[in-house]
C-alpha cells in the first residue's frame, strides 16, 4: 500500500479563472524551485471578473476542492477576482489548509512603490467593485490616493494572446488616460488581475516613464514562502514532480497559449481536463 505523503513532499495548489495566475506560478517555481505544484484553470467559465461576488465564490470553492484531490499543503489563490471576493468562503472550506490570496501582496508592494501614496490599480470589474486593494492599500497608508479602474478587456487579449501591436495600445490608452492625468499622475500602477503581465511591455508604454507597475506576482511567491517556513511546510532539496495543470475546458489550448503566461513550455499531457461539476 502506498505510503501518504509528509507534509513538506505535497504540492502547493494554485488556481485562477484561466491561464493568467500562471504568472503567478512563474514567481513560485522560481522563488521555490524545490517545491511541487498543481494548477488548475478554470478555462471553461472565465472571466470571473464580470461575474457577481456569489457566483465567484461558487466557483472558487469548486476549484479549491478539485485541487484538495491531489493532496495540496497549501492553496495560492492566483485570481485577483476570486482573492477580492471569495478568501473567507475558501479559508473556511479548506481548513486547516492555509490559503494565500493576491490582493494583499500586491497592496504591500504598490505601497512601498509609491512613498507619496499616490497609486492606480487596474483590474478586473469584480475585483474593483469590490473595493479589496483599496481596503488593502488604506490599511497599509491611510493617506493614500487611490484611483481605480476597469480594464475587462485585458483579459480576453490575454487569453488570446494579443499582447503586442495595435490593438492592445488603443485598449491600453482607452483604459489609462483617464488615470494618467499631470494632475494626480500616479507613482505606481497595480496590474490588479494576473492576467495583465502579459500586457505589460503595452502597459508601460502607454503610462509612459515614471510609473512603477506593480504586479504581485513576486510578492505573493514571497509571501507562499514566508509562511512555508512559518508552518514547518517547506520541501527538503528532494527533486520536485514536475508541475501538473488541471482545465476544465480545451486543454490543448491551455498548454499553447498558458506558453504566454508560464514563460515556459507546458507539455500537452501535462495538462488533464477536469469537470468540477461530478468531483
Amino acid at each position: 500500500m502506498t505510503q501518504p505523503k509528509s507534509p513538506r513532499n505535497r504540492p502547493i495548489g494554485v488556481f485562477d479563472s484561466g491561464m493568467g495566475g500562471l504568472t503567478v506560478m512563474r514567481a513560485l517555481m522560481a522563488r521555490l524551485p524545490n517545491e511541487s505544484f498543481v494548477y488548475l484553470g478554470d478555462t471553461a467559465r472565465l472571466p470571473y471578473g464580470s461575474k457577481s461576488a456569489d457566483t465567484v465564490t461558487r466557483y472558487a470553492v469548486q476549484c479549491a476542492h478539485a485541487l484538495t484531490q491531489h493532496d495540496i499543503k497549501l492553496l495560492v489563490v492566483a485570481c485577483n477576482t476570486a482573492s477580492s471576493t471569495a478568501l473567507p468562503s475558501l479559508t473556511a472550506a479548506l481548513a486547516p489548509t492555509p490559503v494565500i490570496g493576491v490582493i494583499e501582496p500586491g497592496a504591500e508592494a504598490a505601497v512601498a512603490a509609491a512613498p507619496m501614496g499616490r497609486i492606480a490599480v487596474i483590474a478586473t470589474e469584480g475585483t474593483v467593485r469590490g473595493g479589496a486593494y483599496l481596503r488593502a492599500i488604506k490599511a497599509r497608508k491611510a493617506d493614500a490616493q487611490v484611483v481605480q479602474q476597469p480594464a475587462p478587456l485585458f483579459v480576453a487579449l490575454a487569453e488570446e494572446g494579443f499582447t503586442q501591436g495595435a490593438i492592445p495600445e488603443l485598449v491600453a490608452r482607452n483604459y489609462l488616460d483617464p488615470i494618467l492625468g499631470e494632475g494626480t499622475r500616479p507613482e505606481c500602477l497595480v496590474l490588479g488581475c494576473t492576467h495583465f503581465p502579459a500586457l505589460k511591455d503595452v502597459i508601460a508604454r502607454v503610462a509612459g516613464e515614471g510609473i512603477a507597475l506593480v504586479d504581485s506576482a513576486a510578492t505573493t511567491a514571497a509571501a507562499v514562502e514566508r509562511l512555508l517556513n512559518q508552518r514547518d511546510l517547506a520541501s527538503g532539496t528532494g527533486e520536485p514532480e514536475r508541475p501538473r495543470f488541471l482545465a476544465t475546458d480545451a486543454p490543448e489550448r491551455f498548454a499553447r497559449v498558458g506558453e504566454i503566461f508560464l514563460g515556459a513550455k507546458i507539455p500537452a499531457d501535462a495538462v488533464e481536463l477536469v469537470d468540477l461539476l461530478n468531483l
